[in-house]
């Protein structure tokens, strides 16, 4: 169960670069990518599976899996799914030619930056 998590993890951090690098690397000429809709989708459905293996592995083995932090897990999947949203309209923009606006653009990466900020800093 725990090389599942570590596995999630790792595709979770991977979804995490797609969004911020892309923005990055965009910073320029602001824009949404769609690596970056695929990323935010990346993130959801291994922040999903995570919650759900965090509560065994707590049952399993206390010592080592603290009791999961239901509240910051809510916020930082409620920011996911608003980092996705952003990602998903941004690029049905790009795929229709339209322009993506520049809030919309940077509401995709500093908010899945923000997420990244409560994953890290939040005990």
């Amino acid at each position: 169960m725990t090389i599942l998590l570590s596995v999630l993890l790792f595709l979770h951090i991977v979804g995490a670069a797609m969004i911020v690098g892309y923005w990055i690397a965009t910073m320029r000429q602001p824009t949404v990518h769609p690596r970056q809709r695929d990323g935010a989708f990346v993130q959801l459905i291994t922040g999903i599976a995570m919650m759900g293996i965090l509560p065994v592995l707590h049952q399993q083995d206390p010592a080592h899996f603290a009791d999961p932090n239901y509240f910051k897990l809510g916020i930082k999947f409620a920011i996911g799914l608003a980092v996705a949203v952003l990602a998903v309209i941004g690029s049905r923009k790009v795929k229709k030619g339209e322009a993506v606006s520049t809030g919309l653009a940077h509401g995709v990466g500093g908010l899945a930056l923000v997420n990244i900020a409560i994953a890290t800093l939040w005990p």
